[in-house]
């Protein structure tokens, strides 16, 4: 992975984290925390969608398997601040 490659990464999920945090309002960590979260979201997604056999293509793809990462990370871990 080129330098390129991941700053796009961490862009998008910049982007899944921000749009996660307005989806499951009352669970984030605020709008930094949210963003770090949707860094985290992003490889989650990835791995989620390569072990279903699922493949995003282009940008749209990427940040709908990110805010997908990041939707379910933020849930776990509101259910972990829960308990």
């Amino acid at each position: 992975m080129d330098v390129r490659q991941l700053l796009w990464v961490l862009f998008i999920g910049l982007i899944a984290g921000w749009l996660a945090g307005l989806i499951m309002k009352g669970r984030g960590f605020g709008i930094i925390g949210n963003m770090v979260v949707g860094i985290l979201g992003a490889v989650l997604g990835g791995w989620l969608s390569s072990a279903l056999g699922l493949v995003a293509y282009g940008t749209a793809g990427s940040l709908i398997m990110s805010l997908v990462g990041s939707i379910v990370l933020l849930g776990v871990i509101s259910l972990v601040k829960r308990a």
